[in-house]
């Protein structure tokens, strides 16, 4: 039965291509125009293309007058990147099945692509009882016992519960409400349903309004948002992909039941290729869609040219992130091959907790408090600004609480003092705030830091790497190592001039080929050149989901359990998250800008100094002690001075720690 394409793609499954139409009734341009903006814009009545894929192109959207979609406005064109931040409208139409749901949302490995839901019945599965109004967080769709299914999750207090749901699950799932804001294009990527228009509310504006503007000034109303969607698609009579807009005004007929596809090019993705056998290479290919901008090494994989793909295989990458205090940081994957040398950067630690992670035997981490803490606990230490600290290891402590004694985990540390070395307890839910004190001047190859150091570890490259023409990384002022990860490739080089071969990542590069049929000569690739690939963040998020779970330390103890008025001035505001964001004060803003300059050389610097700004204050009156000393030190320490204390001297616990300031 014939529909026009608009209709056909709203209610395609993606998981059902590719499909192949006959146009019913066509569209022509007078003129010899075919395309027009890079997209088809003449179909002729009778032909026959085969759709491999469709994404959204643009958003009509309609101004409503409520969240219930009332229209009050003519339909204006927004394109994906049009500024604003926007709040999704949770829809009131319920779903019939869990494979209803699948069918029509976006489900996948990032933050985007976890819909939640509620039933308004109980649900019950054979160990868990899901209650009606409970949220339901998708995860993923998996194949379980052979068949699919979708994994989910709850949360009950701070526990939480995994589980599975068949999609032959029937019952009433609603959409439940969701707080987060979004731009434009992740609404169009995750939040729009198949086969639905979606309602956005208008959160904040990120332009100065003008006449261009097609909504009208000072609005912060809902809209009424109508994905137009791009199809990709092949010809008979053409070897590259075609797009096709899906309000171009022609009718489709599905015909992929009594047709032979085999007659068509095959575009096949990367991870199509690597799915292939390994007997199977070397293999030649033409590229039907290539990677856009900095995907392609050097640009030199373009639609229509011809390569050769020699082998798959998994190689390690280094994970890394742009040190800065704003946001977006960029993303990177470092090959173990970058010939850069790197220098230390001192470490940020939230909490007692991540100081006992960061914990090695191959040196005594040291650290200076950027933070005060008063311990409701008088057998626990208290901390002021400037304390240092040599850290040594967890254990377990007896205080007494409300006239009871109880054991709480602790970490046993050694204050530097100016007359020699204290043993305090630090509580390990403390959330005060430590920098590293850097005394390693050596330089650094990247799979020396993999191999020595537990990861993330602060780095800045000291020796850029001069096999390349431009090493990205060279003009960052510091760069974190978080974790290798190993990651899938493609050896690829060019078919009629092979002087070089690329590692092609399978999963990060959109990229369309279809497999010619001659054989290739070059059975051996040439060098092999491996660059830095900057990554997007939705990638960084994909990259993260294949992380070694193992690896990851367990989750961080609970936050400090009672609180003393002395204390309130320690801890974070009400609305800040669990001790993962630095206060905004002099100190920290100046020893920020300290990890992003150069050494500085401060002679007659005492050390004493930061303890004297914190104990020679009058203890009753902690706000002003903390105050004080916070000033004080931003104004008298930089801290290129603290990064080059000889360890030498720390380690000798003879030594008097006054001979430090000769280093400083």
């Amino acid at each position: 039965m014939a529909s026009t394409l608009e209709k056909f793609i709203h209610s395609l499954d993606p998981r059902a291509l590719p499909r192949v139409l006959q146009i019913q009734s066509g569209i022509y341009f007078q003129g010899s125009i075919y395309e027009m903006a890079g997209n088809e814009c003449c179909l002729s009545t009778g032909e026959v293309i085969q759709v491999i894929g469709f994404k959204i192109k643009k958003l009509i959207a309609s101004i409503c007058e409520s969240n219930e979609g009332s229209q009050t406005s003519a339909k204006v064109e927004l394109p994906l990147n049009f500024p604003g931040l926007y709040k999704v409208v949770a829809d009131k139409t319920p779903y019939g099945s869990i494979e209803d749901i699948t069918r029509k949302v976006s489900i996948g490995p990032t933050r985007f692509g976890h819909p939640c839901f509620y039933s308004p019945e109980d649900i019950q599965l054979a160990n868990l009882t899901i209650k009606h109004g409970e949220q339901i967080t998708f995860n993923s769709v998996e194949e379980v016992d052979g068949m699919l299914a979708v994994s989910c999750g709850v949360v009950r207090g701070n526990q939480a519960h995994s589980f599975t749901l068949p999609l032959s699950q029937e019952g009433k799932f609603y959409e439940c409400e969701d707080d987060q804001i979004y731009t434009l294009k992740e609404i169009a990527e995750w939040k729009i349903p198949k086969c639905r228009n979606r309602i956005v509310k208008l959160s904040h504006t990120l332009q100065v309004w003008d006449s261009s503007n097609p909504l009208p000034q000072d609005f912060d109303g809902c809209l009424l948002l109508t994905p137009v969607y791009e199809v990709q698609a092949v010809m008979r009579s053409r070897k590259d992909i075609v797009h096709i807009l899906s309000d171009l005004d022609v009718e489709v007929k599905d015909i992929t039941d009594c047709y032979d596809i085999r007659s068509f090019l095959q575009p096949l993705s990367l991870e199509d290729v690597f799915e292939r056998t390994s007997k199977e290479f070397p293999m030649v290919a033409e590229i039907m869609a290539g990677p856009a901008g900095s995907q392609s090494p050097n640009n030199l994989l373009y639609t229509g040219k011809e390569i050769i793909l020699y082998k798959k295989y998994q190689a390690a990458r280094v994970l890394a992130s742009e040190i800065r205090s704003d946001s977006p940081k960029r993303h990177f994957l470092i090959p173990m091959s970058y010939k850069g040398k790197f220098k230390r950067r001192p470490r940020e630690f939230p909490t007692a907790y991540d100081l006992e992670i960061a914990r090695s035997e191959k040196e005594q981490l040291h650290v200076v408090a950027t933070k005060a803490f008063e311990s409701p606990h008088k057998e626990l230490f208290s901390v002021s600004v400037g304390d240092q600290f040599l850290v040594q290891q967890c254990q377990t402590s007896e205080v007494l609480d409300e006239g009871r004694k109880k054991l709480v985990d602790v970490l046993a540390c050694e204050q530097i003092l100016s007359a020699g070395y204290k043993r305090v307890l630090l509580p390990m839910y403390l959330e005060g705030g430590f920098v590293e004190v850097i005394h390693d001047k050596k330089q650094y190859q990247l799979a020396e830091i993999c191999r020595e150091f537990p990861l993330p570890f602060n780095v800045k490259v000291s020796i850029r790497d001069l096999s390349v023409e431009e090493d990205v990384l060279a003009a960052l002022p510091g760069l974190q190592l978080e974790e290798e990860i190993t990651d899938s490739y493609l050896l690829v080089s060019s078919a009629h001039s092979p002087v070089e071969s690329w590692e092609v990542p399978v999963y990060r590069s959109n990229m369309l080929v279809h497999l010619l049929s001659r054989d290739t000569q070059a059975v051996v690739p040439p060098g092999t050149r491996t660059t830095v690939e900057e990554i997007r963040e939705e990638q960084y998020y994909m990259v993260r989901r294949y992380e070694n779970q193992s690896l990851r330390p367990p989750p961080r103890p609970p936050k400090k359990p009672t609180v003393t008025p002395k204390a309130l001035m320690a801890l974070p505001e009400q609305g800040q998250s669990d001790g993962l964001q630095v206060p905004k004060n002099v100190y920290i803003e100046t020893t920020k800008q300290w990890c992003s300059a150069p050494a500085a050389d401060v002679s007659g610097l005492q050390v004493s100094c930061l303890n004297d700004l914190a104990h020679h204050e009058n203890k009753k009156d902690t706000s002003r002690k903390a105050a004080l000393a916070e000033s004080r030190v931003a104004e008298v320490c930089p801290f290129g001075g603290w990064e080059h204390v000889d360890i030498k001297k720390l380690d000798d616990k003879r030594a008097n720690p006054n001979s430090l300031c000769k280093l400083i």
